[in-house]
């Protein structure tokens, strides 16, 4: 018959009603992501065994056993079928009692050398690097999206604005291309964010390493580690800083999308009227049947202005804390990991209704447009001879004196970043090779 689950580290019947309570309080919401870190633990735990047998404190034959049980724990992760025993405190706990279900006096030897502050280290640094790689994928996708449709509206002239005032002749292309751009910036903040998740802290311990001989190289290859954290102390204050480096790069990343969002917002509306979007993407009115409301827009708007006070919110939670395991770092779990997922549908969701853009024909021809064009006046009274203080002075003057007139006629312009040369290849260069150190 098997036995009822209790935790590893558990109280008698008296003590624990003695604190009744305290449990829930001190567990909190880590049981709800618990489940996002099994697989990883699992491998953790392949790695720190398998390491175990190479320097003599697990024989070969317990070995095969314990990757068996484990690899048996995994599939049915990916089927779905893992949970955790509700007299059971987290998933560490869950696959140890497992194992030592199944496997008795074996199961109880795999935390031999390992903490649970470096078993949970590690779990979150293999957690963050796939959640790493994921977000990247839907970042180049986004940005295959906006390179698209800045070459197929190359053309397609735009006002610009400048302290939303109507300042000088932009481009769809070029407005587009601008948030690809920017998504090459943010993708150095997620190297830099996966370079130290690629760090080992596993051999760490409780921060003060093991009297065993412990191999750290090789359960840093067995891991796919780039590195190790070397000291022991500094591997256990690495949580928190791979936390906060990730909300730094997310946060940017929000910053860009929630920039496009927000131009959209405007864009869409009739004031401005620059560009439209099939029904199925719009919402209604409950009381005005002419209004097609930017709901996903808002919302990925809302959504990424949230992502703005991670990094602040990490950085409090973590920053002035004794050397040491501390009990706060607990709570980077339920700040950073609903984050990612809500980064992640807000990139899906851009990816899959930017193509449906419409952009309406003639944009310039509005009336209201009409001083858009004040520097090309002034352009080409340069080219006839004038100064550009004068020439500057003359279309003032014009503008004021309500005289001015200026028949555009094609743009010319001929620098790489400009209307007439997006750069799509350079900037396509540059995002590709930050791209690529990620991958690797």
């Amino acid at each position: 018959m098997k036995k009822k689950a209790t935790p590893i580290w558990s109280k008698s019947s008296e003590e624990q009603s003695a604190f009744e309570g305290i449990h829930e309080f001190t567990v909190g919401r880590d049981r709800e992501f618990d489940l996002l870190l099994a697989p990883f633990d699992m491998e953790g735990t392949k790695a720190h065994t398998t390491m175990l047998e190479r320097i003599g404190l697990l024989s070969r034959e317990e070995l095969s056993l314990v990757l068996e049980a484990l690899d048996q724990m995994l599939e049915r992760c990916r089927e779905g079928r893992f949970s955790l025993d509700p007299n059971v405190e987290d998933v560490h706990s869950q696959i140890e009692y497992e194992l030592i279900q199944s496997l008795g006096a074996v199961g109880e030897k795999i935390h031999t050398g390992r903490s649970r502050n470096d078993q949970v280290l590690t779990a979150i640094k293999l957690y963050l690097r796939s959640e790493i790689q994921q977000i990247a994928e839907l970042v180049e996708r986004l940005f295959v999206v906006l390179t698209s449709l800045a070459g197929k509206f190359r053309e397609e002239l735009m006002p610009g604005y400048t302290h939303y005032q109507i300042a000088m002749p932009s481009s769809v292309g070029l407005w587009l291309s601008s948030y690809a751009e920017s998504l090459t910036d943010d993708l150095e903040l997620l190297s830099a964010a996966q370079r130290i998740a690629l760090k080992n802290p596993l051999g760490s311990g409780a921060g003060y390493g093991s009297s065993f001989p412990l191999d750290r190289r090789l359960t840093t290859d067995l891991l796919g580690f780039k590195s190790m954290h070397v000291n022991s102390i500094y591997a256990q204050k690495s949580r928190g800083k791979t936390e906060r480096f990730l909300a730094v790069a997310m946060a940017s990343i929000g910053s860009t999308i929630g920039g496009l969002s927000n131009d959209l917002c405007l864009y869409l509306g009739q004031n401005f009227g620059f560009f439209s979007f099939p029904d199925t993407i719009t919402t209604g009115s409950s009381i005005m049947p002419h209004k097609k409301n930017p709901d996903v827009f808002e919302l990925i708007r809302a959504k990424t202005s949230r992502l703005q006070s991670l990094p602040s919110e990490l950085t409090l939670l973590s920053h002035n804390l004794a050397t040491g395991y501390n009990r706060d770092m607990q709570l980077t779990k339920e700040i950073l990991f609903p984050a990612i997922q809500e980064l992640k549908s807000c990139l899906k969701m851009l990816i899959g209704v930017l193509p449906e853009l419409k952009v309406e024909k003639g944009l310039l021809n509005d009336p209201k447009y009409e001083y858009l064009f004040s520097v090309e006046k002034i352009n080409q009274l340069m080219q006839k001879g004038t100064t550009f203080r004068q020439a500057y002075q003359e279309v003032g003057k014009s503008i004021q004196n309500g005289c001015y007139t200026y028949e555009p006629s094609e743009l010319h312009y001929s620098h790489v970043g400009s209307v007439g040369v997006l750069g799509l290849d350079l900037i396509g260069k540059d995002f590709y090779e930050v791209l690529e150190k990620i991958k690797e």
